[in-house]
């Protein structure tokens, strides 16, 4: 059996790293064409990653709530590899794709070790970044994993909703993440910019 050594450090800090920004012109809750929530959160390594460090390079950033034992976040990453091939095909356009864990700690999909061997278990190449206390969840409004957001280079929101049109824990439908993603870069409006998530309810703290 591995062991992370890191883990129960990095699980300690993990919980002082989340900030999000909410203001009067930015309510809670990530709304299409309204600037994005900041954040600064530690992924699973301890690295830091901040909203602005990649907005002031005009990077796109995808932002998938993760929860790894989520039977439809299982669907998208272990049966039908959606994020994984969606990430690597937009990777080389100036394309920044993180997950987010909310799950407090004792709830589902929390904790470092379980995400570190999540992303083993899962080939996730991208950083999951941990939000244990939801303070970037709620920020965003994110409801359920996955719930998608995509935020141009701008740092302005462009798309808030499902990955695809399959609610079905088995199949997959048109990627509406892919679709957002092709607007954004060629730079024209999001048809399909706000929709309605499905999935497990984000576990967050009581």
């Amino acid at each position: 059996m591995k062991t992370y050594a890191f883990a129960g450090l990095a699980a300690g800090l993990l919980s002082l790293a989340a900030v999000a920004t909410v203001s009067a012109d930015n309510p809670a809750g990530a709304t299409v064409g309204q600037a994005a929530p900041a954040f600064s959160l530690a992924d699973t390594a301890g690295t830091t990653h901040t909203l602005e460090q990649y907005t002031k390079e005009g990077k796109v950033v995808v932002l998938e709530w993760f929860n790894a034992d989520c039977p439809f976040v299982k669907k998208h990453h272990k049966d039908h590899k959606t994020m994984k091939e969606t990430a690597a095909r937009y990777a080389a356009r100036n394309v920044v794709w993180l997950a987010i864990n909310s799950s407090a700690e004792g709830k589902q999909g929390a904790g470092v070790e379980r995400n570190v061997k999540a992303k083993e278990e899962y080939g996730i190449e991208y950083p999951i970044l941990m939000d244990t206390n939801g303070a970037i969840g709620r920020a965003y409004g994110a409801k359920c994993t996955p719930h998608m957001f995509v935020i141009d280079g701008k740092g302005m929101v462009a798309y808030n909703g499902a990955i695809d049109d399959n609610k079905s824990p088995d199949t997959v439908g048109t990627n509406f993440v892919a679709a957002a993603l092709d607007a954004v870069l060629e730079g024209k409006p999001v048809a399909n910019s706000a929709n309605t998530p499905y999935g497990c309810g984000v576990k967050y703290s009581n």
